[in-house]
């Protein structure tokens, strides 16, 4: 699943889907869940179950970053809570979309998941993905002279077809919207 946090205000990969699921208007979490499942459109990307999910919202409620606006009628009985993105949230979500994916093993999660939720949130993310780029041409560098100095190196090697690999999806992207 994902990795721990790092640090108290971190967030794990599924809050920052559930906060990016919120950004656009108010929903409650068995919506949100739907987005989050396999078959969802962010789940295609990274999926969690209906409890992870409302673990999630009940994270980002800790924190601070969506709060209750309203209830619905559940088709099951009882009410269903309608959350929304707080202005604490939304800038953190705005700051989290602009930062590069430090590591290139987190291109196919993390990176994908930004994509998708700043294209959704109708938010411009042409300058992170200019530093992703160059971030991951950095490490190109660095990793083909470590596979020039040990050709036998797989790990080195996988590494260094990865991040040609990200280059070109980077820059097959369209820019206009991102």
């Amino acid at each position: 699943m994902s990795a721990a946090r790092t640090t108290e205000d971190q967030l794990l990969l599924g809050e920052w889907a559930c906060l990016g699921i919120l950004y656009p208007a108010p929903l409650h979490g068995f919506a949100v869940a739907a987005r989050l499942k396999p078959s969802g459109d962010v789940g295609r990307v990274w999926s969690l179950s209906r409890a992870l999910t409302y673990r999630s919202l009940e994270q980002l409620s800790i924190r601070g970053f969506v709060h209750p606006v309203a209830e619905e009628p559940g088709l099951a009985g009882g009410n269903r809570t309608i959350l929304a993105a707080t202005r604490t949230g939304r800038a953190q979500l705005r700051r989290w979309l602009a930062a590069p994916v430090v590591h290139l093993r987190d291109v196919r999660s993390e990176l994908l998941l930004k994509l998708l939720i700043a294209d959704a949130c109708d938010i411009d993310i042409s300058a992170m993905l200019d530093a992703q780029h160059a971030h991951i041409s950095a490490m190109s560098v660095v990793l083909a002279a470590q596979v020039a100095a040990d050709p036998a190196d797989v790990v080195a090697l996988w590494r260094v077809e990865s991040a040609s690999a990200a280059l070109r999806f980077l820059e097959r992207l369209p820019r206009h919207g991102c």
